[in-house]
């Protein structure tokens, strides 16, 4: 492949790189055409059992195939995979047992083990149910999950079903009281016979299951008013947790989204999500079952602290409602990685169990380890915020003594690791910076993190042993790593502004880091790209520093002014101004096009951004589109002080988020912005899902005056600039509906110098060049009309 090199050294970024021009300009054809031009990023890589081999994988050139790709760690060229080779491959998050000689893994759905010493791979599984969640025994046999049951492995005694979950009543457990089925007893000596002989039966099976090593586990019955979420088993096989969910629950009215142009000629229709407050996520209930007997004992949230207070009770009595009573409903969220599915993790040696419970509400987060005699939650670590807790940190496991916890929380304002004995937490790292994806060392002595130490864009891999903290890298640009089976080096993904993520490796000692890849096409690497400035610019409104990317002129002209176009990232919670590969890189080149052209373009990580600490965050609490405008607006005066920017022509733009963010600039700073685009945008967050609004806004019936303060609905009154909408007709996640109504609000009021262009064919993430193209053309035709 000629997008693939031998080895390449890496030098060190530096926070405001050398500005330089494109050597040809750029055209919207090129820009907007498909990204294979430009050569795939490495999607995700992994190690070779050996740990002499890089496993990675890249999209194919024209097709939606992903091969995956074998580079020697010690230099040289990538090679495709054939498909015969693929039945020898090794898999991402492999697990190891305790001698460390062999590990294991799931590969298309089946169970493998790998020897370490020789190399031999033994398939364990070949089913077609997937297996998940494998986990290895104190005995060096493994256990795994496969639908709702769970299953084990021996060298000695080959695979046999462990459990047996039933979401259906236990036939042995009495009726309830029925005073005509008791005078039929009573009356009818056959039917009494029938029944004990019958129980009498159950009795013995039941006997003969405990004491016959050769028979199935009891079954596990729930109720036939539950469903089986998630469960956890423990690695000696004798114990499982189980998360079930009210059956049947009310989820909500869901929508349905039209699509106009089908394969089938006629029009279809899709069914898509809930709004938010249509009705809560469906709580969880925990569950400690015996396996040998089948026994099962709930466990209650009652010694959780805080669990019987309502964080909401004065908005509930403001809108006309009674604060909860009782214990508030609780979820886990089961993600199904190994170990016990994310919320559950069992010690190594089975006799400790932890989990990680969340409010529905999510403003708790509690880790509570369970008493297994007693079937009881033992609370271990409270972590509570007025405004929500964080999607992201919240991993944690046990360390070898197999009593303490680490855990990852944003308590200090800022996502760190800490360590729970029992009695007490203590903190492990500390600081202005955030610790993200931790690994432990398998003797406990050591973690592996990423962190932001030198500014909030700058990402490495540290490393924390005892109190003290070392960035094993140095380069900036780390996207994540894998940690080599010897645990000697670091498997990294690693970018930049111009550079898709590549496969590098590095010393877990430090020294220095190796780029094994080049993926970018020729044509790709022969432009002079234009390089951000990474800026900081002064809050007036009491943010201190909002960080951002700037793209100017090498040289300005003097005495001119220069139009300006801000930029506004999606997602809300995402971090744009880093020293990585962006998820913008159609974007970042269209900034090259408008700075060609005699723009200056600013791109903000705007408050609610993700990689600066919890207020940041959560500033946008009930007033979505009020920091963050604020920040555009100190931009703009940065801008003018600093930069020969023109204060009259400014425009806007975004997608997403980004388009919400459009809407609010133009609506609520009339003139300020003379033209923005508001791309798939959300109009009203009542339109929006419940796990991302629900967690800022809290829910439309106890908290309106939230929702209409954060409504660009609201303010369109107010609109006199010049607007561009465009919206993909089939976006399952910001609807076409929002755009449809912003439409029929702003023929409502009779404004003119708008135009809604629509996508018959895109979701909320384009796919197609064409439709690339033709947005950015009307974005860029927008900005040369009403800006130049």
């Amino acid at each position: 492949m000629p997008w693939v090199l031998a080895c390449a050294l890496v030098s060190p970024v530096t926070l405001a790189p050398v500005l330089a021009q494109p050597a040809q300009p750029l055209t919207m054809e090129r820009i907007m055409d498909d990204p294979d031009w430009i050569g795939p990023p490495v999607e995700s890589t992994w190690w070779s059992w050996d740990g002499s081999r890089a496993y990675f994988t890249l999209k194919r050139e024209g097709a939606t195939i992903r091969d995956t790709w074998v580079q020697p760690v010690a230099g040289g060229t990538a090679t495709r995979l054939d498909d015969a080779a693929r039945a020898d491959l090794d898999a991402q998050n492999p697990i190891f047992d305790a001698t460390r000689t062999r590990m294991a893994f799931v590969r298309n759905g089946d169970l493998f083990v790998r020897d370490l010493r020789t190399g031999a791979l033994t398939q364990i599984t070949r089913t077609e149910a997937p297996e998940a969640q494998p986990q290895w025994t104190p005995t060096g046999g493994l256990v795994w999950r496969a639908g709702t049951d769970w299953y084990g492995w021996d060298p000695q005694r080959g695979t046999a079903q462990i459990t047996s979950l039933k979401a259906e009543d236990d036939p042995a457990k009495p009726p309830p009281a029925d005073d005509l089925r008791e005078r039929q007893f009573h009356m009818i000596e056959t039917l009494r016979t029938e029944r004990d002989r019958r129980d009498a039966q159950r009795a013995q099976t039941e006997q003969w299951r405990r004491v016959d090593s050769t028979r199935a586990a009891a079954p596990a019955y729930f109720g036939k008013n539950v469903t089986i979420a998630g469960s956890a088993l423990s690695p000696a096989g004798d114990r499982l947790i189980v998360v079930t969910a009210p059956k049947g629950g009310n989820e909500g009215q869901a929508g349905k989204m039209p699509r106009y142009v089908t394969e089938s000629g006629y029009e279809e229709f899709e069914d898509v999500r809930t709004r938010v407050g249509r009705n809560d996520p469906l709580p969880h209930t925990l569950w400690l079952v015996d396996v040998t007997t089948g026994q099962v004992r709930e466990l209650k949230t009652d010694a959780l602290p805080g669990i019987g207070s309502d964080p909401l009770a004065s908005l509930r009595r403001a809108a006309g409602k009674d604060a909860l009573s009782g214990n508030r409903p609780v979820r886990l969220e089961i993600d199904g990685r190994g170990g016990g599915g994310g919320a559950i993790r069992w010690s190594d040696d089975g006799r400790s169990v932890a989990v990680s419970i969340h409010s529905v509400d999510n403003k708790d987060r509690w880790l509570a380890t369970v008493d297994l005699a007693g079937a009881a939650l033992q609370p271990r670590h409270r972590l509570t915020d007025p405004a929500w807790i964080n999607w992201d940190f919240n991993e944690f496991g046990w360390l070898p003594d197999h009593r303490t916890l680490w855990f990852l929380s944003e308590e200090s304002g800022y996502s760190h690791l800490y360590l729970n004995d029992g009695s007490r937490s203590r903190a492990l790292t500390s600081g202005r910076w955030e610790v993200s994806s931790p690994v432990m060392s398998r003797d406990g002595s050591r973690f592996f993190f990423m962190c932001n130490r030198q500014w909030p864009g700058r990402y490495e891999v540290c490393s924390a042993s005892g109190g003290d903290v070392a960035e094993i890298t140095s380069s900036g640009g780390i996207e994540d790593f894998v940690l080599s089976p010897d645990e000697s080096r670091l498997l990294l993904r690693h970018s930049s502004s111009y550079t898709p993520p590549q496969v590098a490796v590095a010393d877990v000692n430090g020294g220095e880091l190796r780029v094994l890849t080049d993926t970018r096409s020729e044509a790709f690497k022969a432009h002079d790209w234009l390089q951000p400035e990474y800026v900081q610019i002064p809050s007036k409104h009491g943010a201190g520093t909002v960080w951002g990317k700037f793209y100017r002129p090498e040289n300005y002209e003097p005495g001119r002014q220069y139009p300006v176009v801000l930029f506004v990232h999606g997602a809300g919670y995402l971090q744009n101004v880093h020293d990585r590969y962006p998820t913008y890189f159609r974007e970042q080149m269209f900034h090259n096009l408008l700075v060609q052209q005699g723009y200056l373009v600013l791109d903000l990580d705007f408050r609610a951004s993700s990689g600066y600490g919890r207020d940041w965050r959560t500033a946008i609490y009930r007033q979505m589109g009020h920091p963050e405008l604020e920040d555009y607006l100190d931009g703009i005066d940065w801008l003018v002080d600093n930069h020969q920017a023109d204060r009259d022509r400014v425009g806007i733009y975004g997608g997403s988020y980004g388009g919400f963010m459009t809407f609010m600039a133009l609506f609520r700073e009339p003139g300020t912005f003379k033209a923005g685009a508001a791309l798939r945008p959300v109009t009203d967050w009542s339109q929006y899902n419940h796990a991302y609004t629900a967690n800022i806004l809290n829910t439309p019936d106890i908290d309106p005056e939230a929702y209409a303060k954060s409504s660009p609905m609201e303010y369109a009154d107010r609109l006199q600039d010049h607007l561009l909408i465009a919206h993909g007709m089939i976006d399952d996640n910001v609807f076409y509906k929002d755009s449809v109504m912003m439409a029929q609000r702003l023929i409502e009021l009779r404004k003119d110098k708008w135009e809604l262009a629509s996508y018959p064919l895109e979701r909320h993430a384009y796919q197609h060049p064409a439709s690339w193209y033709d947005q950015y053309r009307r974005i860029y035709e927008l900005f040369e009309r009403t800006l130049k």
